[in-house]
């Protein structure tokens, strides 16, 4: 009896701290483009600048997993088009490309649900360009905003002074 309880105490244990190694840290949000019931939708982790360059950081080559604590989801209820890449209706984990210091792209993962440090490179599906602007204010919080433009929608990823941004067409 007091094995399967010191089996159990140990158990328990491991729980917790596994859970607390993988506790959510940042504040969660979600962005949704909604048009005629067809609609894109982002959840992600905001994590603050605090002070630190933090995409600046980035190495050129390597991925950022867009927010913080669990992997950025994208959703959409229909097809669409991102900057002439075909990205089929479902879920994808958003990861972010510094290709350098000038250039970034957004890429699609076939994976989702993960913690936002395991990127499994064999299950990426698409990678588009951003388009890149400074900001005139600086963003503490990482934001995604969804939003309506020329001919469909944009993505829209700020922090610190830079924005970057896709534009889709929905299907």
């Amino acid at each position: 009896m007091k094995k399967i309880m010191a089996q159990s105490l140990v158990v328990s244990a491991l729980m917790i701290f596994q859970n607390h190694l993988y506790a959510q840290r940042n504040p969660r949000a979600t962005a949704k483009y909604d048009k005629a019931g067809k609609y894109v939708m982002v959840e992600y982790g905001r994590p603050s600048l605090k002070g630190r360059e933090m995409l600046a950081q980035l190495q050129p080559g390597k991925l950022w997993r867009m927010g913080a604590d669990k992997s950025t989801t994208f959703t959409s209820n229909t097809n669409l088009s991102i900057a002439k890449v075909s990205i089929p209706q479902g879920s994808y984990s958003l990861w972010l490309r510094k290709i350098d210091d000038e250039t970034f792209q957004l890429v699609f993962n076939k994976t989702t649900g993960q913690w936002g440090t395991e990127h499994d490179v064999t299950q990426d599906f698409a990678s588009v360009p951003l388009t890149r602007e400074q900001n005139t204010q600086n963003v503490e919080q990482f934001t995604i905003n969804l939003k309506e433009a020329a001919k469909g929608g944009e993505l829209e990823l700020t922090w610190g002074k830079l924005i970057l941004k896709a534009p889709f067409t929905l299907k």
